[in-house]
């Protein structure tokens, strides 16, 4: 699975707008229009930049943002582009917005109009396909230039804790972000040094609170902003658009997700019950989650157990109506979904066996085995089939929904003997959970075989900014030492014939 590089855009797309603003509404020239140009880099090295404009004209502010970056992955370059536009009043008061991401073959967008009742139509465009909604603007939310305002309003209160309703039009979730006042100081730009405004965001998180640091200019504009990012340092960092449009350099981001394992995980030893001991850095409340076939204890510390297999009921909450409901990206109510779930399952008579059938027939649905697919939705994948186990997870999940199966896909781990160059790592990875004779099963369409090699960190509904709250754990987990039972339990391992895969009777795997 590609590392999901909608948790960089969203990011990016944290930061208050670095625009050439003015210190007062009413300073506005009646129209005006500027760019400001940001490099992009992780770990010192350039992986691509910010094109930031804004147009003042009647009354009205329109900011646009635009990010490109380019990744690595296991030697193949991935291109990926984002844009994020608000329109408001120059009072900050949110008129509209837009969002397009470039992630795989098919760009996926977002459009927000004000209605005359105040409320927001929403046309959502994902795979081809589009869906309408409505929204009652969020309470005290604000979009990029009233961000602006109210940052540049704190700075000239050193000291200051305050809060922003930060709101996110890809998502069209409001991210209640504390905001601490650090004070000016000066900091080294490629353009000279700058005496900045320092303050630090902090969104709360189960997993952990994400930490912005932003530098502000006396006109409210992001000069320059850092997070962590997989254990590096992401840093945007103001400069003339020459050096914003410099060359990328290779960041390869898959190996930087990979967790070695202490040991060889042979195939009986993946079919079996298996103990892992972790340690997890950082201040994490919940790293993992139970699930009907996974069970966490936290040993204190940063110590967790984590055992897997030997499936269970009640692990985790049953399905909830959402777990049935055609979204974005599973598009379980379109017609080429559904004729291609009814074409799959054939003559089954019950859940499990539809699973089964809907798992083969995935696995050997998608042909080609792209890297360089970004993230594409179920309709998509039918469209090209093509694409890695995030294809592959979102296809099954979709189709499943479309027979009436409750589906869920997994984020987590999964172990591999050798992977890009290297050898007993777990990488990421995507299966999907179904909800099977009164508990959840796990389904893997793309390695064809559940087993007590996959962690899950998370599940979701196939969005990928879900990723968002699980991406640092990869850098900060270490796996201490995994064993099967019979080690921990000081007995003999049982010789027996083959049987079925652990945690999906059989579903996921033959």
């Amino acid at each position: 699975m590609r590392l999901k590089t909608a948790k960089l855009l969203l990011v990016l797309l944290l930061l208050p707008c670095p625009f050439a603003g003015t210190l007062a509404a009413d300073a506005v020239p009646a129209t005006s229009a500027d760019t400001t140009w940001m490099s992009v880099l992780l770990g010192g090295r350039k992986i691509g930049h910010l094109r930031i404009d804004r147009e003042t004209a009647q009354g009205t502010v329109t900011t646009t943002q635009t990010l490109s970056i380019l990744l690595n992955r296991s030697g193949k370059s991935i291109p990926l582009a984002n844009m994020i536009r608000s329109v408001e009043t120059t009072g900050g008061e949110p008129l509209g917005f837009s969002t397009r991401t470039s992630m795989s073959s098919m760009d996926s967008t977002v459009n927000g109009e004000r209605q005359s009742d105040g409320s927001f139509r929403i046309a959502t465009t994902v795979g081809g396909s589009t869906r309408y909604s409505y929204i009652a603007w969020p309470g005290q939310a604000l979009l990029n230039d009233g961000q602006r305002k109210a940052m540049l309003d704190a700075a000239r209160q050193p000291g200051l804790h305050y809060r922003l309703q930060m709101f996110d039009p890809a998502t069209q979730q409001v991210m209640d972000v504390g905001v601490e006042v650090l004070g000016n100081e000066p900091v080294n730009l490629p353009g000279g040094t700058e005496t900045l405004s320092h303050q630090r965001q902090r969104l709360h998180q189960d997993r952990g609170d994400q930490i912005l640091d932003l530098w502000l200019d006396g006109r409210g504009r992001a000069r320059k902003g850092i997070i962590s990012m997989l254990g590096r340092q992401l840093e945007m960092i103001a400069c003339d658009q020459a050096c914003a449009l410099a060359p990328e350099q290779d960041v390869d981001m898959f190996r930087a997700a990979m967790v070695d394992s202490p040991r060889p995980l042979t195939p009986n030893l993946r079919d079996s019950f298996l103990r892992y001991r972790l340690t997890i850095q950082g201040d994490v409340a919940v790293p993992l989650i139970n699930t009907d076939e996974q069970r966490v204890l936290h040993l204190g510390g940063r110590d967790w157990q984590i055992d897997v297999g030997n499936a269970y009921a009640g692990g985790q909450p049953p399905p909830q109506p959402e777990d049935l409901r055609a979204n974005d990206w599973l598009q379980s109510d379109a017609p080429a979904i559904r004729m291609l779930a009814a074409e799959a399952v054939g003559s089954a008579v019950d859940d499990r066996q539809k699973m089964r059938r809907l798992r083969s027939f995935v696995s050997h649905y998608i042909t080609q085995h792209g890297l360089d697919v970004g993230y594409a939705s179920a309709l998509e994948v039918v469209n090209t089939r093509q694409g890695d186990c995030t294809e592959y997870a979102v296809l099954l999940a979709a189709m499943a929904r479309a027979q009436g199966i409750p589906a869920r896909v997994v984020t987590g781990m999964v172990y591999a003997d050798r992977y890009a160059s290297t050898s007993r790592v777990f990488v990421p990875h995507e299966w999907v959970q179904a909800w099977i004779n009164g508990r959840w099963q796990s389904y893997d369409a793309a390695l064809r075989h559940f087993d007590s090699t996959h962690i899950a960190l998370d599940t979701g509904d196939g969005d990928p900014w879900h990723f968002f709250a699980v991406t640092n754990l990869f850098n900060a987990m270490q796996i201490v030492d995994v064993m099967p039972s019979w080690e921990f339990m000081n007995t003999a391992p049982v010789v027996a014939a083959p049987s079925a895969p652990v945690g999906n009777g059989g579903g996921g795997g033959q």
